[in-house]
């Protein structure tokens, strides 16, 4: 990716938006009205690419790049704790 500096930004923006709920192991997206679990966020995508396309105008090939990210960083705080 050539603009990774504003797409760090955006992976940084969503997973901060992003609320773990470590007791129960549920993540709350602000792109999605519903809580999910973790190994469920795949079918997201979806919603996910809908999103990063009108509030950050993102690529297909970005937001594949962004959500690899984005996925990985929640994973490991859920798997971590924190």
């Amino acid at each position: 990716m050539e603009d990774n500096i504003f797409l760090d930004k955006v992976i940084e923006f969503i997973v901060k938006d992003t609320k773990i709920d470590y007791d129960k192991g549920r993540v709350h997206l602000s792109f999605f009205p519903y809580p999910f679990f973790p190994h469920h966020l795949t079918p997201l995508f979806g919603s996910f690419s809908r999103y990063c396309k009108n509030v950050y105008g993102l690529t297909d090939k970005e937001i594949e790049y962004v959500w690899k990210e984005f996925l990985s960083i929640i994973k490991d705080k859920v798997e971590n704790g924190k």
